[in-house]
């Protein structure tokens, strides 16, 4: 299980009601083609955050560029506006990002809270919303 934080290129606030839609169908479609699974998909600002779960054979890499190679060609595709005013560039993400194992003493509930908290001090005050939750995907690979 992995969390994995993708910026948007440029800090760009680009997620509206119709592109988060979309993110959370593109990474569905992700899901009924690999062995990849999105537990939760959240946004704030400029970020999105993923909770998913993979098998060990595909790499936290190969986990990465998917997602965001797919993503990335689709909202561009599917909303023309975003490439065209408001990321010039031609790139949906940074090339950044941020990804980190969910091991054994870090539970659901502990990652929730701290993707929710991410980033957030008194002097600034970014709000995540959750967009996508699926519990069935928890411990889908879990070896009995």
């Amino acid at each position: 299980m992995y969390q994995l934080v993708c910026p948007v290129k440029y800090r760009r606030a680009v997620f509206t009601e119709e592109v988060e839609e979309t993110l959370k169908k593109l990474c569905i479609g992700i899901e009924e083609r690999y062995e990849i699974h999105f537990i939760e998909i959240g946004v704030d600002e400029n970020n999105v955050h993923f909770l998913i779960q993979s098998v060990p054979s595909l790499s936290p890499t190969y986990v990465v560029n998917m997602i965001k190679g797919i993503t990335s060609r689709e909202i561009f595709k599917l909303h023309p506006r975003i490439k065209k005013e408001v990321l010039w560039g031609g790139h949906f993400w940074t090339s950044g990002f941020y990804i980190n194992t969910v091991g054994t003493f870090a539970n659901e509930e502990m990652m929730k809270n701290y993707i929710k908290h991410q980033g957030i001090t008194k002097q600034y005050q970014k709000e995540y919303k959750k967009m996508y939750y699926n519990s069935n995907q928890l411990n889908l690979f879990t070896i009995e």
